[in-house]
């Protein structure tokens, strides 16, 4: 899953000041994680130790509270409701719910039970339809990317259960894509504004540098963009060693501590 939080870490500069290019440095200290990693890891651990995924999603943004660029407005509502006690989902399709959900695409045997475990993540917030589906067109693309699938097989399975559009280049993208979408008709931070083009950029990359490096030249949500497309490149690709340890110097012992078990256990390429 440290893809993921590559990803995120390595878009985290952009987010807020888009760029259209994939020549840029790829770690900068300015650059830190974000609440995309901090809800990953929040997955992680409710995946290695169970319970109500809700619970953890509250527990690491109450003992995060203030990450770069903050959290969404309504899920910081959800979890001031949650700590009285109140989890109730909020019906949202933003991106939150495919951002977070990488670990999932790595601990499951079965597609069908990945794509509950993906439901399940999902829906103690964002439980709108296209919420769900993000969540779980990511999941996918992990599972199975790991398993050995072809990029052809996956981007099918991706569109035939999703109906995503995954034929742009990522060069369209480029010319194409922000805050406001598609040719600006819609909202980029909404799953199925953001997830199809994260997609794209892994599967049309010829590495695990080079996806994340599509992510972040396409604008829009780049931290999310490139967290999402950083966990499927890690399953397709695996993570250079040197990139590897770069990424890992940005994250706290508490945030190494759960990559370790989860890698322990589930396994990393």
């Amino acid at each position: 899953m440290l893809g993921a939080i590559i990803g995120d870490i390595v878009g985290s500069i952009y987010e807020f000041s888009n760029i259209n290019t994939k020549e840029f440095e790829f770690f900068q200290p300015s650059q830190t994680y974000t609440d995309d990693s901090i809800l990953t890891f929040a997955t992680a651990d409710w995946v290695l130790n169970g319970g109500l995924v809700g619970d953890f999603y509250a527990r690491y943004a109450l003992a995060n509270r203030c990450p770069m660029g903050g959290y969404g407005g309504m899920f910081s509502l959800w979890v001031t409701k949650a700590e009285r006690g109140e989890q109730m989902p909020y019906n949202s399709c933003g991106n939150g719910s495919a951002m977070r959900v990488c670990p999932v695409g790595w601990a499951f045997d079965t597609e069908e039970e990945t794509l509950a475990a993906a439901k399940k993540s999902a829906e103690c917030t964002h439980n709108h339809p296209e919420g769900i589906k993000g969540a779980q067109a990511t999941a996918l693309c992990i599972f199975m990317a790991r398993n050995g699938a072809s990029k052809e097989e996956i981007a099918a399975a991706v569109t035939e259960k999703f109906g995503y559009d995954l034929s742009m280049s990522v060069e369209e993208l480029q010319q194409r894509y922000s805050w406001d979408g598609i040719d600006g008709q819609g909202n980029g931070g909404l799953c199925q504004e953001s997830v199809p083009q994260a997609i794209i950029c892994a599967l049309k990359a010829d590495g695990f540098e080079d996806a994340v490096r599509n992510a972040i030249s396409i604008g829009g949500d780049s931290d999310t963009i490139g967290c999402i497309t950083g966990g499927i490149a890690e399953a397709l690709y695996g993570i250079p060693s040197d990139i590897r340890a770069q990424g890992e110097a940005y994250l706290t012992h508490e945030f190494l501590a759960v990559l370790h078990q989860f890698e322990t256990k589930f396994g990393h390429r």
